[in-house]
């Protein structure tokens, strides 16, 4: 299995000044033949207008995947981007992660035939989302653990995925305790399976949609690889309005299934199940 052609599809929802960060982050990419899918859950004309901004810059590749704002339906979105990907890989992560310059690279080098990838990311706070800027995701601080704690970001164990010897990557990715599991933020896998197991559930809502479609990919065979110490990226922080508990008690449902069934096919993914009239 080739990966001579990569689509990162970045999902987004109102947040242009987030996204713009993390759009000078794949403008920096050492690996820049890939094909970006931005998977727009409806949002309105700011967004529009950093996308284009940066289809003239002419630095990337981009397909603007949009639909109309109709609530959460991240899912729905998602699976137009894998539908309109013209991509043998698929890499996933959000319009508030701001990739490492290797980012790319790392996720093509590691692709595996029947694995699916599962890299890493440092959740970054309020101040410190907001003080970055172009120069600085250009120039790498951004992804410099002691210029983010001089920036005000709190010391923590977890600045340690910003490590870049290949040496302690690899000792820290044997060694992490942390459950490998498909992370929206950062995972891969062929466009290829994805389309075996039908895509995303689009029934489900914010809490564990993600780890829904590892579930299943698990289901179909596929191995989960943990890679959070060598494919990272930095989130900026935000709101999150869109949580809401009803919608979290039934993606718990759903994924109890996926779990108890052992199913690889959703019926409410990119094929929709045929209707009787």
């Amino acid at each position: 299995m080739a990966t001579d052609r990569i689509g990162v599809i970045l999902s987004t929802y109102n947040a242009p000044a987030w996204l713009e960060k993390v759009l000078f982050g794949y403008e920096c990419q050492t690996d820049r033949d890939f094909v970006l899918y931005i998977a727009d859950d409806g949002s309105a004309n700011p967004t529009r207008q950093v996308i284009e901004q940066f289809v003239k810059r002419g630095r990337l590749a981009i397909e603007h995947v949009w639909h109309e704002d109709r609530g959460f339906r991240k899912c729905t979105i998602l699976n137009r981007a894998i539908e309109a990907a013209e991509a043998d890989y698929l890499i996933f992560s959000d319009g508030d992660c701001i990739p490492r310059s290797d980012f790319v690279f790392r996720h093509r080098r590691l692709a595996a035939p029947g694995v699916y990838l599962s890299g890493g990311y440092v959740k970054l706070s309020d101040s410190v989302s907001a003080v970055i800027s172009e120069a600085d995701i250009v120039n790498g601080r951004a992804f410099d653990a002691r210029w983010l704690i001089r920036q005000g970001q709190p010391r923590s164990l977890k600045l340690s995925k910003l490590a870049r010897s290949p040496w302690l990557t690899g000792l820290l990715n044997a060694l992490t305790p942390t459950r490998t599991s498909w992370n929206g933020m950062n995972s891969s896998t062929w466009r290829s399976e994805l389309l075996r197991i039908n895509g995303f559930d689009e029934r489900m809502e914010y809490g564990g949609e993600d780890r829904e479609l590892g579930e299943r990919l698990v289901n179909l065979g596929m191995k989960g690889r943990q890679i959070r110490y060598r494919a990272i990226c930095v989130h900026l922080e935000h709101a999150r309005g869109y949580i809401r508990d009803d919608a979290l008690r039934r993606n718990r449902e759903i994924r109890n299934h996926t779990a108890s069934s052992g199913r690889t096919w959703t019926e409410y993914g990119i094929v929709k199940k045929a209707t009787v009239t």
